[in-house]
C-alpha cells in the first residue's frame, strides 16, 4: 500500500493539473452541505484553501448575492438576550445610586445650611506633605528647646 508521501505531486505536477468545473461546483456543494471540510479537500486533492476558496466564491450559492449570511444558534441569541436584559439592569441600579448620592448630597447641605455647622468630609492634602510638616514641626521644637 502506498503511503501519502509517494502519492503527493511535485509543484510542477501540481502547477499543471486542472480541475473541471463540475468537479469544483461538486466539492463546493459538498462543502457547503456540510459533507465534507475544505481542509478535508486541500489534503485529499492537495490543494490549497485558498483555492478552494475561490471555488466557493466563484461557484457557491451565495455567488451573485452581495450580502453575507450569518448563521447564529440559539444559545448565541439567548445569551445576547440576557447580556442586554443584564445591561439595562445594570443601569437601572446606576440611576437609582445616583438618585440616593444626590438625595444625600442635598440633605447635607440642607443641614449645613440649617445648623451652620461643616458637616461634608474635608480632604486632607497627601499624606507624605503632612508628613513632611509634622517632621519640620519637630525639627523646630527641637531648636526651641
Amino acid at each position: 500500500m502506498a503511503n501519502l508521501n509517494q502519492l503527493k505531486l511535485s509543484v510542477s505536477e501540481r502547477q499543471r493539473r486542472r480541475f473541471s468545473d463540475s468537479f469544483k461546483l461538486q466539492k463546493v456543494r459538498e462543502i457547503e452541505t456540510g459533507q465534507t471540510k475544505v481542509s478535508e479537500i486541500c489534503s485529499q486533492y492537495q490543494v490549497t484553501s485558498t483555492a478552494i476558496y475561490r471555488w466557493i466564491d466563484k461557484f457557491g450559492i451565495m455567488k451573485d448575492k452581495k450580502e453575507r449570511l450569518v448563521v447564529e444558534s440559539e444559545s448565541d441569541t439567548r445569551q445576547l438576550i440576557e447580556l442586554k436584559k443584564r445591561l439595562s439592569e445594570l443601569e437601572r441600579i446606576i440611576g437609582q445610586k445616583q438618585i440616593q448620592i444626590d438625595f444625600q448630597n442635598k440633605m447635607i447641605e440642607l443641614a449645613e445650611e440649617t445648623y451652620g455647622v461643616d458637616i461634608k468630609k474635608k480632604f486632607l492634602p497627601h499624606r507624605s506633605i503632612l508628613l513632611g510638616e509634622q517632621k519640620r514641626v519637630n525639627m523646630q521644637s527641637q531648636f526651641f528647646l
